[in-house]
């Protein structure tokens, strides 16, 4: 590796600039100015850390898997009070896999679920009201599993998108189309209208199985339904997001030819901000754990990189229902919590996170939060399963051995 001395100017400012200097860069500190907001993440209003808080309001019987809350929508307010809709599984048993399962006993978290709804006063008491969308009757679609809801609000009428499930998941795969149901009221009640309003792709396609985590904005005043899809198979998959768009609720929908419009990101959190739309890429994906953002909602480019981010986030969004204005942002909501120490009682539970994505300055004191300080007991929970273990010390000590051996018959 060489480079041209000749062409050397001043070192780098000491105080970073807030705009891009007059000088060559490299490629890393080119992306400062090109790919981020600010340089730094402290000033970048789509940087935040995260926050967590247990919330109340919501019984799990004696946390042995049977009872499981997970998938928050967004939160909408009405009423002077706030509504969320979630994935509710009362079981008499856990999960068992798709090889023991049956019609009482599910397969994963989500199968044999129903869509329940709760409101609440500050958004860390909540109060359950009932099932909101139920199961339908065989063979109807959605008669194995509704789950995974999201809310629109339009002209009046609210409408919640979710999977519906033929099957149980697990036994080809985790494969669902997107179902609708409409009412008057956030109450309910809700009355089913299209089957599949989000089909699946077509044999081959990216989407050929699964339409997953359906998440309604508006943009330009139509409306954009993001969605998740798995395509591979197992391990060997990658979860994308991609989006349809219509003019009404019930489409039809036009799925972008672009799609999928993200490469990572196990769920569906997406928000107008600014002039813009951002999102979030949770988890899964060579781009996980950060934040983006696209003038279009199309094309999407990082904008922040943090941690801890909330697993299913349903977020409180005061204007995702309008295309005015710039979008302004969101500082709360709700998100799902999985036990996963315990595989024979596996459930999932809600709890609140909070941020600060605001479209404002200055930043808070959450969003000023750069260094997010684990733990010990995080870092040593992912220990070596004692057989890995076993083998890489005798594969040490065998290092050990031959490098000693070496080096005595080199003099």
């Amino acid at each position: 590796m060489s480079f041209d001395n000749s062409a050397r100017t001043e070192g780098f400012p000491w105080d970073i600039p807030q705009s891009r200097p007059d000088r060559p860069l490299s490629q890393a500190m080119e992306r400062l100015y090109s790919n981020y907001l600010t340089p730094r993440p402290e000033d970048n209003p789509l940087f935040t850390s995260f926050k967590y808080t247990r919330v109340s309001g919501f019984d799990y019987g004696g946390e042995d898997g049977r009872i499981s809350r997970r998938d928050p929508s967004k939160i909408v307010c009405e009423n002077g009070k706030y509504y969320i809709w979630y994935t509710k599984r009362d079981t008499v048993s856990p999960p068992r896999g798709a090889e023991a399962c049956s019609d009482e006993i599910p397969s994963t978290d989500w199968d044999l679920s129903d869509i329940w709804y709760a409101t609440s006063e500050d958004g860390f008491h909540w109060e359950e009201q009932g099932v909101a969308v139920a199961r339908p009757k065989k063979p109807k679609l959605g008669w194995r599993s509704v789950c995974t809801p999201d809310i629109l609000v339009w002209k009046g009428k609210y409408y919640l998108y979710y999977q519906a499930f033929e099957e149980p998941s697990g036994l080809k795969g985790d494969h669902c189309p997107v179902s609708v149901s409409s009412a008057d009221s956030p109450d309910g009640p809700w009355t089913p209208c299209v089957d599949a309003v989000i089909p699946n792709g077509a044999p081959g396609e990216w989407d050929q199985y699964s339409i997953h985590g359906p998440y309604p904005i508006v943009i330009n005043g139509k409306i954009y339904v993001y969605y998740k899809a798995a395509f591979g198979d197992r391990p060997n998959y990658l979860v994308g997001n991609g989006v349809a768009i219509a003019d009404d609720p019930l489409g039809p929908f036009v799925k972008h030819p672009l799609n999928p419009v993200l490469n990572s990101g196990h769920e569906t959190t997406v928000f107008r901000f600014g002039k813009g739309v951002a999102a979030f890429a949770i988890r899964n994906g060579i781009e996980s754990n950060t934040i983006q953002y696209s003038p279009d909602g199309i094309n999407f480019d990082i904008a922040a990189v943090t941690a801890l981010m909330p697993v299913g986030a349903g977020p409180y969004i005061p204007d995702v229902f309008t295309s005015e204005g710039e979008g302004q942002g969101f500082t709360w909501g709700l998100a799902h919590f999985c036990d996963h120490d315990n595989p024979e009682t596996k459930f999932s539970f809600l709890g609140r996170f909070d941020c600060d994505l605001r479209n404002r300055v200055p930043r808070s004191k959450i969003a000023n939060n750069t260094e997010i300080k684990w733990s010990p007991d995080v870092f040593f929970s992912q220990y070596l399963p004692e057989e890995v273990k076993t083998q890489r010390a005798e594969n040490a000590r065998e290092e050990a051995i031959e490098k000693a051996r070496t080096k005595s018959t080199s003099f």
